[in-house]
């Protein structure tokens, strides 16, 4: 049992490190409202409500890797 419970928190601990990996990666993508324009070496900001994404899939899944993560570690330290 007390193998199983390692093994747990284990497991737990590397989600949420590859989730952590992935949130960090996330604050490096530039959101869809900026654009560069190259030949007047500017950017150009274009804001439309309805069109904004601030958050892509790869945030969005580190966050569930962090949150399952925490679960499991919650989970191995009862076991």
């Amino acid at each position: 049992m007390v193998a199983i419970a390692g093994g747990v928190r284990l497991v737990g601990a590397a989600l949420g490190a590859v989730g952590g990996a992935l949130i960090a990666l996330e604050f490096f993508q530039v959101p869809s409202y900026v654009s560069y324009q190259e030949e007047w070496d500017s950017y150009d900001i274009d804001i439309a409500p309805a069109e904004v994404t601030e958050h892509t899939a790869l945030g969005r899944a580190g966050g569930l890797l962090v949150a399952l993560g925490f679960a499991l570690l919650f989970v191995g330290e009862l076991l």
